[in-house]
């Protein structure tokens, strides 16, 4: 997978604001003059956003969604065609490398991940072949957009398409590439590069509201999703950043399938203990000169209790981030990230009282 390095040409658009540099966003657009606005049109009604600084790999040949299988978390050794999922890399510890999203279409499997994580997870999965009849290769000359909101199905003629596929489902697009659904009001767009510009006019015309980076992620942390290596750091394992489950339950580690690269640790929390850190929504003190910024320390009475991930200004919530923090710390604890005072929303706290099967088995041969 490529690195997309270059400006996209959407940020030609009227309006557009790039990313701030040496940020992740740099190459596509942060917000087209109205942010806020940008969020509610997300919301309420239907934007587009240029997400195509993604990096995209395709892997071909008979064997490509079993082989795939056996090498990260989720089941896909059966997905059907033209439908899409969520996986993981981890590590040998159980730690994630790389989240991505895959979609099985025509005999082709398609991956989207982040840019910087793409030529790693590549070469990983080149090394990983063997003799597999699986040919990972980069598809630099596509590129995602999204469409955000209830009212993408008015969108139908220009996509030159009948219906919208239900979640996790993919259609072929008129002139090339596809067409999937997301969880939530949420589609990707997987389009030749050089169809890009046309695709965002098409769509922009049709009543689509151009919406940046900085919408896509408002909404993206109000839900409590996170963004690997924004959200995540080299130690995060699946359970803190809420990634657990199968196809049907919008995880991206299915917990019945036969063994990975990691799976140790992701059943030894399930069944026997509790992951050390919890995936919450922070809402931030707004009155501070400063907003604190990724990777920051989230701190407790001087102790350092957790890390910051994105943050962000929403249109409904204001000042919000998302924090990976220790799940012995309460909701109602004051809590302090750079110079702003922030609070956990209670409502983003995972239960914590459901006993799980290999500690109930334990505590029955102890008698308890």
């Amino acid at each position: 997978m490529s690195q997309v390095v270059a400006p996209s040409p959407v940020l030609h658009t009227p309006g557009a604001v790039a990313g701030a540099p040496d940020t992740p966003d740099a190459a596509v657009a942060w917000h087209y003059g109205d942010p806020f606005g940008e969020q509610k049109a997300a919301a309420q009604r239907v934007a587009v956003v240029d997400r195509s600084h993604r990096s995209l790999a395709t892997i071909t040949g008979a064997e490509r969604l079993s082989w795939l299988h056996t090498i990260t978390s989720q089941h896909i050794a059966a997905l059907p065609d033209a439908h899409s999922a969520e996986t993981l890399d981890l590590d040998l510890n159980g730690r994630v490398l790389n989240h991505f999203v895959l979609t099985d279409l025509d005999g082709t499997l398609w991956l989207d991940t982040e840019a910087d994580r793409g030529p790693a997870l590549l070469s990983f999965l080149q090394k990983m072949v063997f003799w597999a009849d699986a040919k990972p290769v980069a598809a630099p000359d596509h590129a995602v957009l999204s469409l955000l909101g209830p009212q993408v199905d008015t969108l139908l003629p220009a996509l030159g398409l009948d219906g919208l596929p239900e979640t996790y489902g993919a259609v072929a697009l008129p002139g090339g590439g596809f067409l999937r659904r997301m969880p939530g009001d949420s589609f990707d767009l997987i389009v030749p590069r050089t169809d890009l510009s046309s695709w965002w006019t098409k769509l922009t015309q049709a009543g689509a509201e151009p919406a940046g980076m900085w919408a896509y992620d408002a909404l993206r942390v109000a839900a409590v999703k996170p963004r690997i290596g924004i959200d995540t750091d080299e130690r995060t394992i699946p359970h803190e950043a809420r990634w657990i489950g199968g196809i049907d339950e919008h995880g991206a580690v299915h917990l019945n399938k036969g063994c990975y690269r990691g799976q140790e640790t992701v059943a030894r929390v399930h069944n026997l203990g509790k992951p050390p850190r919890n995936l919450v929504l922070l809402h931030l003190d707004g009155s501070a000169d400063e907003r604190p910024t990724t990777g920051d320390d989230v701190t407790a009475g001087g102790r350092t209790v957790g890390r910051l991930g994105t943050v962000i200004d929403h249109y409904e919530l204001g000042p919000i981030a998302l924090a990976l923090v220790k799940r012995s710390v309460p909701a109602g604890t004051e809590l302090v990230v750079g110079s702003m005072a922030a609070a956990i929303d209670p409502d983003s706290v995972p239960a914590d009282d459901v006993e799980q099967a290999g500690r109930a088995a334990v505590n029955r041969l102890r008698g308890r």
